[in-house]
């Protein structure tokens, strides 16, 4: 199985610069990405948005920053169905800024999450570390 990993930094502008034309030339059975920067309902539903957001051949699963437009955002594009997609992990500072999103194939587990910068200040550079050290056990098991 080949996954690749892609930071955006904004699904809508990395689009417009070739980004699913790059996509389609990979070969790739699961596509995470991160920092999509967009609610679901801008890149899916109308056949125009299917048609540059919706790669033909691919499931798309989006996870959205709920606190903030235009904020960090996740997203999954899977050949194949997942037998399941978790979009969260319990933690709703952490999930409601659309930091996770999980997909499952049988006992593989592929994830496309975005940590918390800590770039800004104190106050996330301490909400970061508290990220990390809460995730560090969930990842282990």
């Amino acid at each position: 199985m080949r996954i690749l990993s892609f930071n955006a930094n904004g699904l809508r502008s990395a689009a417009s610069k070739g980004f699913f034309d790059w996509f389609r030339l990979q070969d790739v059975d699961v596509m995470c990405v991160q920092e999509t920067k967009a609610q679901e309902h801008q890149m899916r539903g109308t056949p125009a948005l299917d048609k540059q957001f919706l790669p033909r051949g691919y499931h798309a699963y989006f996870r959205d920053s709920t606190v903030k437009k235009g904020y960090s955002g996740v997203a999954i594009y899977s050949r194949r169905e997942p037998d399941a997609v978790l979009t969260g992990l319990g933690r709703p500072d952490f999930d409601e800024e659309g930091r996770y999103l999980e997909a499952r194939f049988g006992d593989l587990s592929v994830v496309s999450f975005y940590i918390p910068s800590g770039t800004s200040g104190a106050l996330r550079q301490g909400f970061k570390e508290d990220v990390m050290a809460w995730l560090a056990p969930i990842l282990d098991r």
